[in-house]
């Protein structure tokens, strides 16, 4: 089993660097691009995928769908262990307001913010479930920048680090009891490529 696990396109909140956590911000024209982008590379690519399944949240949902339509494959019913991390009280500020209300270390604040514990034990559950139902099925999963960060280190402490992009692809294999990475945060399909809108 491969899966393909895919941060959602840019919003206008991502632009202006809002924190949008589990409100739900449609993407902007330049992410409905950035998706058509990804769907254009995956339908390339000699690789085929079978679903795909989102968080539920229309960002998500919409570069999902778009995804879909390109590949002509099924988009599957959302799961809510996808969701990206609540934020509390900082959700829907930039980071100068955060850092006028809170200090700069406000991410350090109990704040209403969702523990990453608790996004690691979603995130894990997600993986076992989807293993179990679609063992020798390859599956697109579109989620969030912060569930896919705390996922990732979850699955391989911290070798992988770096901010994960706007529709970065990241492709895992199942083998015996471990996901090997087999491309990390990958958004060549965005380089050098003009966006439609």
């Amino acid at each position: 089993m491969k899966l393909g696990l895919i941060r959602h396109g840019v919003t206008d909140w991502n632009m202006i660097g809002k924190i949008q956590g589990q409100s739900d911000i449609p993407l902007n024209d330049d992410g409905r691009g950035q998706a058509r982008a990804l769907g254009e590379r995956l339908r390339e690519e000699s690789f085929k995928w079978d679903y795909i399944i989102s968080s539920g949240l229309s960002r998500a949902e919409e570069t999902g769908s778009i995804i879909a339509s390109i590949l002509n494959i099924p988009l599957l019913e959302p799961d809510k262990r996808l969701l990206e991390r609540s934020f509390g009280q900082v959700e829907g500020l930039s980071a100068e307001e955060r850092e006028k209300n809170w200090g700069k270390e406000w991410d350090q604040q109990d704040l209403g913010q969702e523990k990453k514990d608790a996004i690691r034990t979603r995130g894990l559950e997600f993986m076992g479930d989807i293993w179990n139902k679609y063992p020798d099925k390859n599956v697109l999963v579109i989620s969030h920048g912060g569930f896919l960060a705390v996922l990732y280190t979850a699955l391989f402490d911290d070798r992988f680090t770096e901010r994960i992009g706007n529709l970065s692809l990241t492709i895992l294999e199942k083998k015996d009891l471990d996901w090997t990475p087999l491309l990390y945060n990958c958004t060549r399909h965005l380089l050098g490529k003009q966006l439609e809108s």
